[in-house]
């Protein structure tokens, strides 16, 4: 009898466990089905990703190391890189892209995070217009916007100098876009009101997410809008904060089609930017080993930059 029943209770357990192993195995199936479904639709993107993006980098890291023009394809070891840092123009373009990236980058954030402040609590309206104005630039499109800003800087009949001259500011007219001495400032203004639109989105959407009740306990507690900005809503608008600096760094470094619309990179080499003379290089005297040399110190540049930024904004994130 006991040994009936330990028979019986074994294959009721091996039936079981069977049992639960098919339904393993079915689960397993589906698991790799649904992966390979997953795969399927990456696929298109992984395959975009691969030969338009990481083929042409692998390939412009690798030409770098040659005299690659129409005419000629010489390994020349580091001599491209050599020669960019003893090129005049190249060092002039490199102070012109830190000067526009300094310059630009703090005002965005700064001027972002004061107009979203001020019209977050404002009507749906007001919230309404300030960011149809200021994000009108940036869906408008370089080349209008570059058509404007022309008429605005125009010497002659130029907006700017009329109102300066009626405010007794200055006595004659100035070339704004042709003197070394503004030209650079000109277009770092442009940029700056192109560059703010998405900010003072991004900033209005993030102060939706601070918590009203703590800021209206700090108010009742006495504290000053400072404070309540500084220890309440700012850990909230860190994560939006360290987006834009990166995203506008990039930008700036990358200043490209502005400069080439309105100054040619002039006067004498006074506006050119690194994105600027990689181009003319490339472009109009085909030396595209020398262009790819620049282009691979533009990437690490950028990418040590944005990694300090990381390092700096990003370890007081909380996601």
């Amino acid at each position: 009898m006991i040994g009936s029943a330990v028979t019986r209770v074994f294959v009721k357990n091996s039936v079981v466990f069977l049992r639960l192993e098919g339904k393993h195995e079915n689960v397993n199936k589906i698991r790799m089905r649904e992966t390979i479904v997953s795969y399927c639709f990456l696929a298109p993107v992984l395959i975009f990703f691969v030969v338009f993006v990481l083929v042409p980098m692998i390939m412009g890291f690798v030409t770098s190391f040659f005299n690659y023009t129409m005419i000629d394809f010489t390994f020349v070891g580091i001599d491209n890189y050599v020669r960019m840092f003893n090129d005049e123009v190249f060092r002039k373009s490199l102070v012109n892209t830190l000067i526009i990236v300094i310059g630009s980058v703090p005002v965005v954030v700064i001027f972002s995070l004061f107009v979203a402040s001020q019209t977050y609590e404002r009507s749906m309206f007001t919230r309404s217009f300030f960011r149809c104005v200021f994000f009108l630039p940036v869906v408008t499109g370089s080349v209008a916007v570059t058509v404007v800003w022309k008429w605005i800087y125009d010497p002659l009949s130029g907006i700017l100098n009329y109102i300066l001259k009626a405010g007794h500011v200055i006595d004659q007219n100035i070339s704004w876009l042709g003197d070394s001495r503004y030209a650079l400032w000109a277009i770092i203004i442009i940029l700056l009101t192109t560059s703010i639109g998405q900010p003072i989105i991004l900033y209005i959407a993030a102060l939706g997410n601070v918590d009203k009740s703590l800021v209206e306990a700090a108010r009742v507690d006495g504290a000053t809008e400072f404070n309540v900005f500084w220890k309440i809503k700012w850990s909230s608008l860190l994560p939006t904060t360290l987006y834009i600096v990166v995203i506008t760094t990039i930008n700036s470094f990358q200043c490209f089609a502005l400069i080439q619309l309105l100054t040619s990179g002039g006067p004498n080499y006074s506006t050119s930017t690194i994105m600027y003379y990689l181009y003319e290089k490339a472009f109009k005297l085909s030396e595209y080993g020398y262009a790819n040399t620049m282009g691979v110190f533009l990437a690490v540049l950028i990418a040590l930059i944005s990694f300090a930024q990381f390092k700096i904004l990003g370890d007081n994130v909380e996601y």
